[in-house]
């Protein structure tokens, strides 16, 4: 599909600017992009009703510029290769004019370098330039648009990200900024002594998962965690093989009264799908170690809010609940410490003791946690 320019009402098919063919636009829903970059076919364009393009960064700024209010785009894409001064002097600009202030900005991942180092570098080039909002393949066909934009948008008024807009919380920004960088320091420290020091327990479990049953020993899925990132998820295999495919057909049983229209967990008292060793291994929560892989990839930190399947996230992408993405994902949290194992608690009392957490972050706060959670690892429910 080519990328569509400003559409018109007036017929079915929209032509983009220095492109030759038309096609025929199908939009899920009523928004905007801008898109700056030169490729003829994204993956993205269907999601979006409208749509502008601009070559070059100056172009960007020139089309911007001519636009009222009104007019701005619901997000931007930027598909160029990574060069910091001029990504630094276009973020400058936006900043400048106060222009999309509470708008996402997209990088494309397959402008970076795939080089450990040098991804690495410029990750922090990009941080630095101080706009981007995140970075996702602009090629892959399974991301929903609608979630991410909207979860984007609202992060951004959550945490006046656009602090050139909001000066007066340039300060309480640069605090929590320091504490991240903080936060991040201790996860890399503490998670690479456990699992040096947990390396026969690893052994143990895994020859113990392969020896009950059949599949394999690590259960990985996608989740999505702080500003609705989606990473692979990491656990020991507590379930029989393909329990996810089960979901549909257990709903009655969820322990969390939901509807169609709000927020969605999924728990189930006395699974019928966990194995024998899989509720000890629940139980005394050895099954969460290998995130601690995960934590020292740095998609999680030791403690946050608990990352969620897809299916769970996306109905958290409102005004009312997505403040809970604010914060890290973790392996324990202010959850774990309260209510864990507890089958009584309501949908709206855990979202509330992620947004609460999200809300107080601090090294008190995760300190706190994790001296209560080995009391709290030892559970007495199987959910």
């Amino acid at each position: 599909m080519s990328i569509q320019a400003i559409l018109t009402d007036a017929s079915p098919y929209r032509r983009v600017a220095g492109y030759e063919s038309e096609v025929e636009l199908e939009p899920i829903r009523d928004s905007t992009f801008l898109y700056i970059g030169t490729a003829d076919r994204l993956a993205f364009t269907n999601h979006f009703t409208s749509g502008r393009i601009a070559g070059s960064f100056a172009k960007a700024e020139e089309l911007l510029s001519s636009m009222s209010a009104d007019k701005l785009p619901d997000v931007l894409f930027i598909d160029i290769p990574l060069q910091a001064a001029a990504l630094k002097q276009f973020c400058q600009f936006l900043q400048e004019r106060q222009l999309l202030c509470f708008t996402p900005i997209i990088y494309n991942l397959a402008q970076l370098t795939k080089s450990r180092m040098e991804y690495a570098r410029q990750m922090k080039l990009i941080e630095k330039a101080g706009c981007v909002d995140d970075i996702i393949d602009f090629s892959a066909h399974d991301i929903n648009y609608a979630s991410k934009v909207e979860f984007l948008k609202e992060a951004k008024r959550n945490l006046a990200t656009a602090n050139s807009c909001f000066k007066k919380n340039r300060l309480r920004l640069d605090r929590r900024s320091f504490f991240l960088f903080l936060k991040r320091g201790l996860d890399i420290i503490l998670s690479l002594l456990a699992i040096i020091l947990l390396l026969p327990v690893f052994i143990i479990i895994a020859i113990a998962i392969k020896i009950e049953s059949r599949g394999p020993v690590f259960y990985n899925a996608v989740r999505a965690g702080r500003r609705f990132k989606v990473f692979k998820f990491y656990k020991f295999r507590s379930m029989v093989a393909n329990a996810d495919k089960t979901i549909e057909a257990l709903s009655h049983l969820n322990q969390y009264d939901t509807n169609e229209s709000g927020p969605r967990f999924f728990k189930i008292v006395n699974d019928p799908r966990v194995t024998r060793l899989g509720k000890f291994l629940r139980n005394s929560s050895l099954d969460e170690l290998p995130q601690l892989f995960n934590v020292l990839k740095g998609d999680m930190s030791i403690v946050g809010n608990r990352p969620l399947p897809l299916y769970e996230a996306e109905t958290l992408t409102t005004n009312k609940f997505i403040e809970r993405f604010n914060a890290p994902a973790g392996i324990t949290g202010l959850w774990q410490i309260k209510k864990r194992g507890k089958k009584e608690m309501s949908v709206e009392e855990r979202i509330n003791l992620d947004i609460t957490y999200a809300r107080n972050i601090s090294l008190l706060v995760d300190l706190g946690i994790m001296a209560k959670t080995p009391i709290a690892l030892l559970q007495k429910t199987n959910v």
